[in-house]
């Protein structure tokens, strides 16, 4: 989907310009979360997670019937991923942690998808192996986050192909090469591996009906770029005998510089999970604010935290108090606080989260193997089809 006005841009592989959030959702047919869904929420959480208050999460599809299953004893199963294209940064996790909320508040089992065949399949200057080792590796910042063992399966697509092939093949069945050219405007010159691969990410959808062998409602919390593979996705299930997946959608968390999704290729604009602390101080230092051009300023005339960057930082992950969010903005809007300031305040917090986190990587690499989908769990997929001939 390529908007003419304000350069935006959103596709499963690329987020340019300057989103419109209320344009996406009539575009991609989705529906705002309401009052009657947050209502939903607090009813069953007994809160609003932060990222519900700050419409962060803002759209979803039959996410009103996610909880009409759950009200009629129909537990949900939760699915969403990451391409490892490179390191993890700051805005790729934005989704996991609600993702996490969800899981520890419902109890609900997560598999998460890593498609190191998607990223090799697109990237002309990729390797095989080396997506592979991403996925791996991509696979600690997961679990580094605090995702239950018991409750978190993790897919290798390339290692675990076996569970999956089986029923992407049932799902490509029912894709038209047409449609996949439409839905995700690939051309004649593009590999066939991009035409087969959206089958591929339908079937974590599936996985947790064919192990229980009754059908059992998905949840996808993604960035809203994902949307297009669940969109196909949808409109296979029924035809091959499972519910259709519901989505609830995230925003972009905004980079360092001036404006745009928070995006790797611009390295100097966004935090890798792995950057050492004082690189990260650094980008921090010399990210694009709404300050005035002298101190002077700032305090006559305030600042505009609408279009910081350091703003949006503490917004998405950083403070989670609304209270004191809300005070920032005010000392950024009354010229009570300078950017070097708020500066300095976030460059601390992201240390110290950086500090901590990469301290539970190394330790996940001890305990990746718990997490990856099982032999045994692999088995029982394909049993399951087996079991119907």
């Amino acid at each position: 989907m390529e908007p003419e006005d304000r350069g935006m841009v959103v596709t499963p592989w690329k987020v340019e310009g300057e989103i419109d959030y209320e344009k996406l959702i009539r575009q991609f047919g989705t529906q705002p979360i309401g009052d009657e869904l947050l209502e939903k929420f607090r009813k069953h959480t007994g809160g609003l997670h932060y990222q519900l208050r700050r419409k962060i999460f803002f759209s979803h599809r039959d996410l009103d019937w996610i909880f009409r299953k759950l009200e009629e004893g129909e537990k949900f199963v939760l699915y969403t991923g990451r391409g490892p294209s490179g390191p993890v940064h700051l805005g790729h996790i934005v989704p996991w942690i609600f993702t996490l909320h969800l899981q520890e508040t419902f109890k609900a089992k997560l598999y998460f998808q890593l498609t190191d065949d998607e990223k090799y399949l697109y990237h002309d200057d990729f390797s095989l192996p080396y997506t592979v080792r991403m996925a791996r590796e991509n696979a600690l910042d997961l679990i580094a986050l605090g995702f239950d063992p018991k409750l978190t399966k993790i897919i290798l697509d390339v290692e675990h192909i076996d569970a999956l092939y089986h029923v992407a093949i049932q799902v490509a069945k029912h894709i038209t090469g047409s449609t996949i050219k439409a839905v995700f405007g690939l051309k004649d010159s593009d590999n066939i591996g991009l035409t087969f691969f959206p089958a591929i990410q339908a079937v974590p959808c599936f996985l947790e009906s064919l192990l229980q062998g009754r059908n059992v409602p998905c949840l996808i919390p993604a960035a809203i770029d994902q949307d297009p593979y669940w969109r196909v996705a949808r409109d296979v299930a029924p035809k091959i005998g499972f519910y259709k997946p519901a989505q609830i959608h995230s925003r972009f968390m905004p980079g360092l510089g001036r404006g745009g999704k928070m995006s790797a290729s611009q390295p100097e604009t966004c935090v890798f999970l792995t950057d050492p602390p004082e690189e990260a101080k650094k980008k921090i230092m010399n990210a694009f604010t709404g300050g005035r051009p002298t101190a002077e300023e700032q305090r006559k005339l305030g600042g505009n935290p609408e279009v910081c960057s350091i703003y949006q930082y503490y917004f998405f992950l950083f403070e989670r108090d609304d209270g004191k969010l809300k005070a920032l903005w005010e000392k950024c809007r009354g010229g009570a606080i300078l950017c070097g300031e708020c500066k300095l305040e976030l460059a601390g917090r992201v240390s110290r989260f950086l500090e901590q986190h990469q301290e539970k990587r190394e330790r996940a690499r001890d305990k990746l193997e718990e997490f990856l989908l099982s032999g045994e769990e692999r088995r029982q997929i394909l049993s399951s089809l087996l079991s119907k001939v």
